[in-house]
């Protein structure tokens, strides 16, 4: 019988267009509902007795549009959702957005700004309401980007963290905190941003380097040296080295009286250990208000200090006829005056130093001393650092677990209070008599539990570290939920190197302490994506690169692709439309790979019982790379395994396997043999039996253009619910 020629669908007689497939096949996927586990066991796709696999998305923030970073993210975690779903297991990958407190409120004062108001001439109530409108809108568009990006996360359980659930847990977390002596309101040295009026974690505060001049001046006896002299109205002790022979006839307690910026004033000796005899002469000045130092030095002494800068970075009257000046405009005129008393003694003018300042506005940050909420986190860190050295928690580089423990083990009290509106409300009385604060998450103490006077609600909002520090177990349904009980701990956290400190090893901490058990078992950090020169992203530098714009140029397979290979743990990468340019041509090559195999099919009664030798090596070839790559993704090498698949497809399957078989099928058409029909017959499976295990494997890095071909297929049902090749 005469073998019936195969035609390819007529849609591979057209180069692969990403714009037209990409939207349908998500829409598909979404509809079949398998990223949902419950789903997946109910079609008897997973088994109810599979090993459950967890990713909680990081969330991202709900203000604005993704950028190269979130799609470096959502790639990883699909893929690896991806590959484990191929793989049996009872897979979630549950989605989130925050509301990011002081990134959202900041994002949306420069709102404000532009159409010519500020959020100071606002009652909060109208604010946060404003704010939310404006989270809500950017939420929905967030999430159809995440969609275009291909997440096959559960949809039916994403959490925003102002959920009420979520919050929930927070104040609970709050709650125990106070109950187990680790939480106490205190005034304590902050990270002050003059501008937005608020605290900043360590995380919010940049430090940008700067050259500026140092100024020494006479101080009685002594020379001290500053670069901030606008601080030094308030300083009345003089502090040096127990052990700094150069001072030695002065003592501990003496008082000496000198000429200073105002006037007359008398200068206590204090002696400490913490002065850096190498630095400067060996002496200074404390100006405990605004400088950590000094703070500590006041407080081991029990000094008393006095505030010079207000909240908005003005002097205030301690400083005589520079009062209500800014601090900037009055540094020169102040030092104009201790040279007119004969004070400075000389000016450095290439003194190079770091200068704290906020990530958003870039405004130099002022120390200063605020009753905040804190934590005391030694207790914490330790849990953190156990599970870390036991591998109850597997740091996937090691320069970054290294790195996690030092800080884990020099970690300082953490302030968990925020000036902003938009955010989870502190639940807390403040004393209107006593300034005592206390925890009150019901609502229902109404006056001072220490002196019984009136009290008011604590105006302030939980640092955004905080209520994401608890993401993994509040989004599962902490304590009694089924999710909880089935997928915490989750199995991997995937986030960017940059936020170990400040949200990954709060999340263990957090997460041992309320459930007794880590949130995750494994951590793979990614570093950061820079442009095509190796430069960070910046809107000042013009450089930015939208994954959207890409993906919608390229294909986002092709953005998938190129943000993997080449991509190592923990390392940073650079983006370069080129090389994302040339996964849109991979993915042009496996479209017509997939129309020759396609058109070239035939179908015989009298298939082959037995494979000849050359296809039987070519399936054992294949095996072969599939072990490789199964073991390279068991090893969350997704850059190596990608690479791989890429380099076999391209090199192999096409250039040299395709190109033979197309000597195998013109020798058929040229002969009546039956060998010649059962070779091409042969040929034709082997073919077959390669690209459809090609297209599972690439599944997870290139999902759309996998499951259109797929489609296409003799017995094809949905790949993204295949098996793994075994």
């Amino acid at each position: 019988m005469e073998p019936t020629a195969s035609r390819a669908p007529e849609k591979f007689l057209k180069p692969y267009d990403p714009k037209t497939v990409e939207p349908a096949i998500y829409k598909k996927w979404e509809e079949s509902g398998y990223f949902n586990p419950d789903v997946c066991i109910a079609k008897n796709v997973t088994s109810p007795d599979a090993e459950p696999f967890t990713i909680i998305m990081p969330p991202p923030n709900a203000n604005g549009s993704l950028h190269a970073g979130h799609a470096l993210f959502v790639t990883l975690q699909d893929i690896m959702t991806r590959y484990q779903r191929m793989r049996g297991k009872k897979t979630l990958w549950l989605p989130g957005a925050d509301h990011a407190g002081f990134e959202t409120q900041s994002v949306y004062e420069k709102k404000l700004e532009k159409e010519g108001r500020s959020r100071f001439d606002m009652q909060p109530a109208d604010l946060y309401r404003e704010i939310y409108d404006f989270t809500m809108a950017s939420k929905s568009f967030m999430e159809g980007q995440l969609r275009q990006l291909g997440a096959s996360c559960d949809w039916s359980r994403q959490m925003f963290t102002l959920d009420e659930r979520v919050v929930d847990v927070v104040y609970k977390t709050f709650k125990k905190l106070s109950d187990d002596g680790l939480l106490y309101r205190g005034s304590r040295i902050i990270n002050w941003c003059p501008k937005h009026q608020t605290s900043l974690s360590n995380l919010e505060t940049n430090r940008i380097s700067r050259v500026d001049n140092f100024y020494y001046f006479q101080y009685g006896p002594f020379v001290i040296g500053t670069a901030r002299p606008e601080t030094k109205f308030g300083d009345k002790y003089v502090v040096m080295h127990p052990d700094d022979t150069r001072y030695a006839q002065y003592t501990e307690g003496q008082q000496i009286p000198l000429e200073w910026i105002n006037g007359p004033i008398t200068a206590t000796v204090i002696k400490d250990e913490a002065i850096d005899m190498t630095f400067g002469t060996g002496v200074m000045t404390i100006t405990p208000w605004h400088d950590q130092a000094d703070f500590d030095i006041a407080k081991r002494h029990d000094l008393p200090f006095e505030q010079v800068i207000d909240w908005r970075g003005k002097l205030l009257p301690i400083a005589s006829e520079f009062s209500g000046m800014n601090i900037k405009d009055a540094r020169a005129k102040i030092v104009e005056k201790l040279k007119e008393k004969g004070l400075l003694v000389k000016v450095d003018e290439a003194y190079a130093h770091e200068v704290p300042v906020c990530y958003k506005c870039e405004r130099e940050i002022e120390p200063q001393v605020r009753p905040q909420w804190f934590i005391t986190m030694q207790p914490l860190a330790q849990n953190a650092t156990e599970a870390i050295k036991d591998k109850r928690v597997n740091i996937l580089t090691e320069q970054h677990e290294k790195i996690a423990l030092h800080w884990l083990e020099n970690i300082q009290d953490w302030n968990i209070s925020r000036q902003v509106v938009w955010g989870i409300p502190i639940p807390a009385k403040l004393c209107e008599a006593c300034q005592d604060g206390f925890v009150d998450i019901d609502d229902t103490q109404h006056t001072c539990p220490t002196c019984g006077g009136a009290v008011t609600k604590d105006p302030d909002t939980f640092d955004t570290w905080f209520s994401s520090g608890q993401w993994p177990f509040a989004t599962l349904g902490y304590p009694d939920s089924t999710d909880f009980k089935t997928f915490y701990p989750t199995t991997v956290m995937e986030t960017g190197a940059d936020i170990l400190f400040f949200w990954v090893t709060r999340m263990l901490m957090l997460g041992l302490y309320r459930t007794s058990d880590v949130p995750f078992k494994y951590v793979y950090l990614h570093g950061m994506v820079r442009d095509a020169k190796g430069k960070k992203m910046s809107k000042s530098k013009g450089n930015v690169i939208s994954p959207i714009d890409v993906s919608d140029q390229y294909g986002t397979d092709a953005l998938r692709m190129g943000l993997t290979v080449g991509n190592v743990p923990g390392a940073d990468m650079n983006l370069d439309p080129k090389k994302i340019e040339a996964y849109k041509k991979f993915a042009n090559k496996l479209w017509n790979i997939t129309r020759f195999i396609l058109e070239n099919n035939t179908s015989t009664p009298d298939q082959p019982t037995a494979l000849p030798i050359p296809d039987e090596a070519l399936r054992h070839e294949f095996d072969a790379l599939t072990a490789d790559v199964t073991r390279e993704m068991e090893q969350f090498h997704f850059y190596l395994a990608a690479e791989k698949l890429y380099h076999y497809i391209w090199d192999r399957f096409a250039s040299e396997i395709l190109e033979e078989s197309k000597l195998i099928f013109k020798h058929d058409a040229s002969t009546d043999s039956g060998q010649a029909t059962s070779e091409r017959a042969a040929r034709q499976e082997t073919l077959l039996y390669i690209l459809r295990n090609s297209l599972k494997l690439l599944h997870p890095f290139m999902p759309f253009i996998t499951e259109e071909i797929w489609s296409s297929l003799p017995n094809a049902g949905l790949l993204m619910v295949e098996h793994w090749p075994a």
